[in-house]
């Protein structure tokens, strides 16, 4: 009885560490690589200037090369509405915490530019104004004025 009881909780107890996980290993791989973290609160399937967000830069290879060129880590922050792209419980239980921290007025999109410590060294409300060239370019000179 005693197992099962010890593996109840375990399982339990590793679901809560997961929940916290994503931000948390950024912030690691950040450090290890002297990366940025940017965050991006989202309304995948109902808010248009989300949608055009992630057309319009998230998705282009202008955005892409930041995650490759180890610049920044992304993490979306998701807040579906349909019932078929919901998220499973511990990811929303995440996302809710990350909105918690540094989305308390609940705007979308709003996106983050984090150091690996997870201080914001930028913000942008709503659909950024630049494209995704610029937007990129952005990105890199707050790196080069962090290595400063």
């Amino acid at each position: 009885m005693k197992t099962i009881i010890l593996a109840i909780v375990m399982v339990l107890f590793s679901i809560e560490i997961q929940a916290q996980n994503r931000l948390e290993n950024a912030k690691k791989l950040a450090t290890e690589n002297k990366e940025l973290i940017l965050l991006n609160f989202s309304g995948s399937d109902w808010c248009i200037p989300c949608i055009k967000l992630h057309k319009n830069i998230i998705e282009t290879e202008d955005f892409k090369k930041l995650e490759t060129e180890n610049v920044i880590l992304y993490i979306n922050a998701d807040f579906p509405r349909n019932k078929k792209n919901q998220l499973s419980p511990e990811l929303k239980k995440e996302n809710a915490s990350l909105a918690d921290q540094y989305n308390q007025k609940g705007l979308f999109p709003y996106t983050l530019l984090l150091n690996s410590e997870g201080k914001v060294l930028k913000s942008w409300e709503g659909l950024p104004s630049e494209n995704a060239l610029v937007f990129s370019k952005e990105i890199r000179e707050i790196k080069e004025n962090q290595k400063q």
